[in-house]
């Protein structure tokens, strides 16, 4: 297991937290003097990502600490509950800039300045950027929290975007279409609001240990099926920790061989699991008569 201050995914994260910081900065600076809630919102939004980025590399850190008396099953589950955490903080970020831009839309505003289009522009690209860099990251790291927070910086790209058109709507509209700014904000929080939800439930998911992909399942089964001595499986439990599975195996052998040679062949068949790179991080084997 990789030591947490080296793990690349505490170094991507933590890499987000810092540009996040920053186009929150630039956003709400231009908001505020551009005179663009829809950038104000969207600054809220990085801001809601610099939380959330801090709480993922503390998660990843915590998750990737070795099992211990009290932990025998390792941290790994600090991944998911992380995501759970990441999703709420959506869910009250996309809450704020819907109240902000109900009252932007009632109350009577100037409209938002030509320079505030250049900016959001920016900000898209570096986002996108980030958003694929850190998922594929995830991906390769098998790790819920780190997709978590690169659908994080998707949602500020939506946000970004949508505040983007409403601002040039309300540009190109004149005083008639000065709130198109406030709608953006509007339906910014919404698209914040599903993709909470598309993160909170396959990390729920996690952390009530819901059977992985038939497909680790049967790579797990294909391994040990070749071990010489086993003659069938039976039962193939996977559980998913953080980035790693857990396999409770069922293996059937010969019913007149010894303790001694039934248990060196569930050695064989938990040593081969192990290597196969199907980021197995323990294996239990029952051994059965056939």
């Amino acid at each position: 297991m990789t030591k947490p201050s080296k793990d690349p995914g505490v170094r991507t994260a933590l890499l987000g937290v810092i540009i996040n910081l920053l186009l929150a900065i630039l956003k709400g600076g231009a908001g505020i003097l551009g005179n663009s809630y829809a950038l104000i919102a969207d600054a809220t939004e990085s801001l809601a990502d610099v939380f959330t980025s801090a709480i993922v590399v503390m998660g990843i850190r915590f998750s990737l600490k070795e099992p211990d008396e009290n932990h025998p099953y390792g941290h790994g589950k600090a991944e998911p509950v992380v995501s759970v955490v990441v999703s709420v903080a959506l869910l009250i970020s996309a809450a704020l800039i819907a109240v902000g831009g109900v009252n932007r839309i009632t109350v009577p505003h100037k409209g938002p300045q030509t320079f505030t289009v250049f900016i959001l522009l920016a900000v898209i690209i570096v986002k996108e950027l980030l958003f694929r860099f850190e998922y594929r990251k995830g991906d390769e790291l098998n790790s819920s929290a780190m997709k978590a927070d690169a659908w994080h910086h998707r949602s500020d790209v939506v946000t970004s975007l949508t505040a983007l058109i409403g601002i040039s709507i309300a540009l190109i509209g004149g005083k008639n279409y000065v709130t198109a700014d406030a709608w953006a904000a509007l339906v910014a929080s919404l698209i914040i609001t599903y993709n909470s939800f598309k993160i909170f439930y396959p990390a729920f998911n996690e952390i009530m240990d819901v059977a992985p992909s038939e497909t680790i399942v049967d790579d797990v089964k294909a391994v040990a099926i070749e071990v010489d001595g086993v003659i069938k499986l039976d039962k193939c439990i996977v559980r998913k920790m953080g980035r790693y599975y857990y396999v409770d195996l069922h293996v059937m052998v010969n019913k007149n061989l010894s303790v001694k040679e039934g248990h060196e062949i569930s050695h064989r068949v938990k040593d081969k699991i192990l290597a196969a790179g199907i980021n197995v991080y323990d294996v239990l084997i029952h051994i059965e008569p056939a």
